[in-house]
Parts: C-alpha cells; sequence; structure tokens
C-alpha cells in the first residue's frame, strides 16, 4: 500500500491522506481518499468500477471523498469525508478474495476511514469485507447492520425535493409535478416509489433492460423515454438524475427544461461555474450531497447500533437542511451549491476548532 499524507495534513486538492492499494495476487487496485477527519473518523462508501485510467479512478476518489465531508457536515453527523474506489469490472472482477484483501487495507488504516456500499458494491460485498476490518458500515441485519442504505438515500431525495418544490412552488407535495428520473437503481426504484405514492407523474430512463423491466411491471404508468437527453428535453418539472456524476454540464443545462433539480447522483455539477449557469437559466438546484444524504445517515447510525426509526427521522430532516441552503442563497445572493459549501466548511471549521483543546 502507498499512501501520500502530507506534512501539514493537506495535498494540493485539500486531501489529508490518500492511499494506494494494490494486492497482485486477487488484481485489487484500489484507492482510499480520506478529505478531511476534522468532525471525526472519514465516512464514505467504496466505488467498483472499470475506470478508463489510473488517473481517472484517482479523479473520482478525490472529488468523491470531498463531496462526502460536505455531506456529513450538513448531516450533522461526527464524521470526516473519505471514500474509495475499487479500478475494475464487478461483474468480472469481484471475488471473495478480492474484497477481503480491500477489507485488509481499510483495517490498516486504524479508524480513519470507515467505509460502506457505493456504485458496484452491495450489503453482501460488505459483509465479505467486514470478515477483514471492523471498520465497515452497510452490512446486512444478519451481521448486525442495518440492510440496503438506498432505503433512506431515497426517502432523503424526496424530502429535499419536497422542500425545493416549496421553494419553488409554495407547496411540499409534488402532486401535479412531472418528475424526470434519470436511473432506476437502487436509489432510483425508491424514489420513483415515493414519487407515485405522492402523485407525481414521472418520466424515468436508464441503460438497464432489467430497471426498465421493473418500471413496466411495478409502475406502468411511468412514461420510459429511450435515453437522458430526451428526458432532460421533455417536458418536465424537476430533474432528479440518480445515476453517475457530472450530470450537470454544458450541455445538458441549456436544453434542461425542468424549474428544479434534484437527485441522488454524487457530484451532479460537472464543473464549478454550471451552479451560475442553472441560476441564469432559473433553475433551482437543490445540491446532491445535501438531498442524498439519507444513506449515509442510515450507515452511521449503524455504527451507534441500529435504529430504523431514528435514522429516518435523521433523514427527514434533510427537508428542513434544504429549506434553510435555499432561503440562505436567496437573502446572500448566491447559488444554493455556494450557500450549502458556506454551510458546511463553517460547521467543520467550528466544530473542528474544538480539536484544539487538549482533553490529556
Amino acid at each position: 500500500m502507498g499512501v501520500f499524507v502530507s506534512s501539514d495534513g493537506t495535498d494540493a486538492a485539500g486531501h489529508e491522506q490518500v492511499a494506494f492499494c494494490q494486492d497482485r495476487h486477487t488484481g485489487l487496485k484500489a484507492i482510499i481518499s480520506i478529505y478531511s477527519t476534522a468532525l471525526g473518523p472519514a465516512l464514505g462508501g467504496t466505488r467498483f468500477y472499470p475506470y478508463e485510467s489510473e488517473e481517472a479512478a484517482v479523479t473520482d476518489a478525490l472529488n468523491l471523498s470531498r463531496g462526502m465531508a460536505y455531506k456529513n457536515a450538513l448531516a450533522g453527523l461526527d464524521h470526516g469525508g473519505g471514500k474509495a474506489v475499487i479500478w475494475g469490472d464487478p461483474a468480472l472482477d469481484k471475488t471473495e478474495a478480492l474484497l477481503r484483501a480491500y477489507g485488509r487495507f481499510v483495517q490498516s488504516l486504524h479508524g480513519r476511514y470507515y467505509t460502506a456500499c457505493d456504485v458496484g458494491t452491495y450489503v453482501p460485498d460488505m459483509d465479505v469485507i467486514g470478515r477483514e476490518t471492523k471498520y465497515v458500515t452497510g452490512r446486512s441485519v444478519e451481521h448486525g447492520g442495518a440492510g440496503d442504505s438506498s432505503v433512506l438515500t431515497a426517502w432523503g431525495v424526496f424530502q429535499g425535493m419536497r422542500a425545493a418544490a416549496e421553494h419553488t412552488w409554495g407547496s411540499t407535495t409534488l402532486s401535479g409535478r412531472r418528475v424526470g428520473v434519470a436511473g432506476l437503481g437502487k436509489v432510483g426504484k425508491y424514489l420513483v416509489n415515493h414519487l407515485i405514492e405522492d402523485g407525481a407523474a414521472v418520466v424515468a430512463t436508464d441503460v438497464s433492460p432489467a430497471a426498465l423491466d421493473w418500471a413496466r411491471t411495478t409502475h406502468p404508468a411511468v412514461d420510459l423515454v429511450p435515453d437522458t437527453q430526451t428526458l432532460i428535453t421533455s417536458d418536465i418539472d424537476v430533474y432528479a438524475p440518480c445515476a453517475l456524476g457530472g450530470a450537470l454540464n454544458d450541455e445538458t443545462v441549456p436544453v434542461l427544461r425542468a424549474s428544479v433539480v434534484a437527485g441522488a447522483a454524487n457530484n451532479q455539477l460537472a464543473h464549478p461555474g454550471i451552479e451560475k449557469l442553472l441560476e441564469e437559466r432559473g433553475i433551482l438546484y437543490a445540491p446532491d450531497y445535501v438531498v442524498n444524504a439519507g444513506g449515509v445517515i442510515q450507515v452511521a447510525d449503524e455504527i451507534e447500533g441500529f435504529n430504523f426509526e431514528r435514522a429516518k427521522l435523521r433523514a427527514t430532516k434533510i427537508f428542513d437542511t434544504t429549506g434553510e441552503i435555499l432561503r440562505l442563497a436567496d437573502n446572500d445572493g448566491v447559488p444554493p451549491a455556494v450557500a450549502a459549501d458556506r454551510l458546511a466548511e463553517r460547521r467543520m471549521a467550528e466544530v473542528g476548532r474544538l480539536r484544539s483543546i487538549y482533553l490529556g
């Protein structure tokens, strides 16, 4: 394992630590990125993905870990931000031995980083990883965990969407609104359930035939379209990106017809400045790391002994946090993404400063 930690605790990107992990026998190539431990041990999932290059894998780990620091701060958790990526195709490369090798690298960080599920990893994977490290959450109920964190991720996104709807149209319901969901994966499916129950009309897309079959069978009223481009140029009120990041970019934002963006995907803004383009077009953006924090709230609760009702109550407060950020953005005359960053940075600085008080 190669580890980089700068002398002052940060690197050029502001990260405390980046660990490169390799086990030739299992084929494991992983990167564990810790952005900050100002609020406590870093917490964030492990993404298993066939990146085009090592550079792409590193970039994703750095961006995702930074996002987790801000997400955890605004979720009120006593956790810093971390993320890990395993470079490979989960359908071809994932084995028990590889996951257990990865678990030993997590253990070697001695609690600076807690891992959980992300794209390409699932609850059973966390159980396997947990055979080699105690610093894992998002485990199955059979192994003392909380189970699928997608449940509360979707619930939190729905709460953030309700707050954005209230800010935009004066009502907390999505009833009568047309919501475009891009991605019917682990979170998207639960989100569609909430939207249908609330009376929203849903248009959706996914690259997976199985996911589309699920929608046809479970919710025949959902309007399925062939691709995301068709979805975002459709007559929709809300756009919910629920797949990979970068959904809001120089190509999509100019043609997006929605008035509100609120979705589960991480790192939706492709680059700095997109938030200003959204504002110029009059599109309200509910920051992704605010509204999709339900999952990390769930897995963090598991660390202290999981209680679903307690975790759901905490995730429900995403409605209040989103509303506060949108009001702060209006008052300060800045995009919601900027207001959210300021609020997160304030908590990390104020609470992190307490570490300077010597406890003996």
